[in-house]
C-alpha cells in the first residue's frame, strides 16, 4: 500500500512548512488526487488518520479534491471523451493525458501566532 509513503512524505512536507511559519498548529490539509495518479483516496485517508496522531497534524482534517482524467490530442488540441479510445478521432494521434495523474498538496491551513 504506496499511501502510507504518501502520507508519510505528506506529513513531512507539511511539518517542514508548519516549522518555516513557526506554526502552532494545523487545522485542515486539501489534497488534489487524479483519477490516473493510482491512489485510492480512501486507504489515503485512513493512512492519514493512523500516522497523524503525534504530529503538528493531530487534529487537522484532511480533504481530497478528486481530479478527473482529461485525454487531450497533442496535434489538434481535440479533448477525448471518458472512456474512448485513446486516439483522436481527428487526426489519429495517441492522446496525451493533461489532467488527473497528479497528487498535489493543494493548501495547508494553520495557526501562526
Amino acid at each position: 500500500m504506496h499511501e502510507y509513503s504518501i502520507v508519510s512524505a505528506l506529513l513531512e512536507r507539511v511539518s517542514a512548512e508548519a516549522r518555516a511559519h513557526n506554526a502552532t498548529a494545523v487545522h485542515r490539509l486539501t489534497v488534489r488526487i487524479g483519477d490516473a495518479a493510482g491512489v485510492e483516496p480512501d486507504l489515503l485517508s485512513k493512512a492519514y488518520e493512523h500516522f497523524r496522531a503525534g504530529t503538528i497534524c493531530a487534529r487537522a482534517e484532511l480533504c481530497v479534491e478528486r481530479v478527473a482524467e482529461r485525454w487531450v490530442c497533442p496535434v489538434c488540441g481535440r479533448t477525448l471523451e471518458r472512456g474512448a479510445v485513446l486516439s483522436c478521432e481527428g487526426c489519429g494521434m495517441p492522446a496525451r493525458l493533461m489532467a488527473g495523474d497528479e497528487i498535489i498538496l493543494e493548501r495547508i491551513e494553520m495557526e501562526v501566532p
